[in-house]
């Protein structure tokens, strides 16, 4: 059936206890992976089509674009890049040609952010929308977050807006802003009268509680 999605099981039910810890010691020891040849590339395609004269928004982990389409014809004067790493997902549900406003890159996000970070691109807006929470409590250093590509994340500015079926994720990323830019972001339950992405409809037709994140970076 459609709207029979479980809401998210966890031992943890606040903010992990090591939280502030562990992004402290991202923000003090330089995150040095390579970054990928494709990654790269991406990042090619989307300067070659994106003018810096246009807000740019970005939709990361977009899916299969629902919300990144949405995007795009709420804001014509914006150019939105939608970014997963799934061929699959995003090659679904296309009719027609996208916007002229609207590009889809397949790439690894963290590579991806830190290449904005380095060229210095400001985000006019940037979604996080129901990423993997990575529910177990071991887990902790795998949501986006506790990763240490979490402070070039935030140097991208603007605005940032997360959602999730989870509310200690919202909160826990509210935590992480504070450690890193002293910013104090509240976390709100909402209603999806409008659903962006297919699991927002799905989260909300099966009753499930939604919580929302949205901070000015830029202060």
């Amino acid at each position: 059936m459609y709207a029979n999605s479980r809401s998210i099981q966890s031992a943890q039910e606040t903010p992990h206890e090591r939280l502030a810890e562990i992004v402290q010691r991202h923000r003090d020891h330089a995150f040095q992976r390579p970054i990928a040849a494709h990654a790269r590339q991406a990042f090619e395609r989307l300067k070659a089509h994106w003018h810096p004269s246009q807000p740019l928004v970005l939709d990361a982990g977009c899916g299969v674009g629902a919300s990144s389409l949405q995007l795009a014809k709420a804001m014509p004067e914006a150019f939105v890049v939608g970014v997963d790493q799934s061929g699959h997902r995003l090659g679904r549900g296309k009719e027609g040609p996208l916007p002229g406003n609207l590009l889809l890159l397949r790439t690894d996000l963290v590579d991806f952010w830190r290449l904005m970070a380095h060229e210095g691109v400001h985000l006019h807006r940037h979604y996080l929308l129901y990423p993997n929470p990575w529910p177990k409590i071991g887990q902790v250093q795998r949501r986006w977050h506790a990763h240490p590509v979490f402070p070039f994340l935030l140097q991208l500015g603007g605005v940032l807006e997360c959602r999730s079926n989870w509310k200690v994720y919202v909160e826990e990323l509210a935590v992480a802003i504070a450690v890193l830019r002293g910013i104090h972001p509240a976390v709100e339950r909402f209603e999806a009268g409008a659903p962006l992405t297919p699991f927002e409809r799905k989260y909300r037709d099966s009753g499930q509680e939604l919580y929302r994140l949205q901070v000015e970076l830029d202060v």
